[in-house]
């Protein structure tokens, strides 16, 4: 697998591409917005109904996890402090891509944090 990216904008990229793949390996359709859209980033679809799917990548492995930020803390110089944290209400899925390739689909009910998760270790195993 090809290393995660260092500049945000690629490592967004790429893992929107390792999702597409790997919705795609399980038979569903996939569709991306075709403006931005602050809420998911892919649509899935299985044929049982469409999945919302929201895409994090990590290259910061501390401890034997991989901490996944979920939160957007401004991203340009004009940054007037406001932290805007993911809405599992807003999105129905988190998808997850790290620096050494693996993948978590994780359902947006079982995400356990606002600004970030940790992966790798047993809770998001399954």
């Amino acid at each position: 697998m090809e290393k995660i990216k260092r500049d945000p904008r690629g490592q967004g990229d790429m893992g929107e591409r390792s999702a597409m793949l790997w919705f795609g390996a399980r038979g569903a359709a996939v569709f991306m917005p075709v403006f931005h859209s602050p809420d998911f980033d892919l649509i899935a679809d299985w044929g049982t109904g469409l999945v919302r799917v929201q895409v994090k990548t990590s290259n910061c492995f501390v401890n034997g996890r991989w901490h996944v930020t979920l939160c957007t803390r401004g991203g340009n110089r004009s940054w007037s402090g406001l932290v805007k944290y993911l809405d599992p209400s807003r999105y129905d899925s988190l998808f997850v891509l790290v620096g050494d390739g693996r993948r978590w689909f994780i359902p947006a009910v079982e995400v356990g944090g606002r600004s970030g998760v940790h992966v790798g270790g047993p809770r998001y195993a399954a």
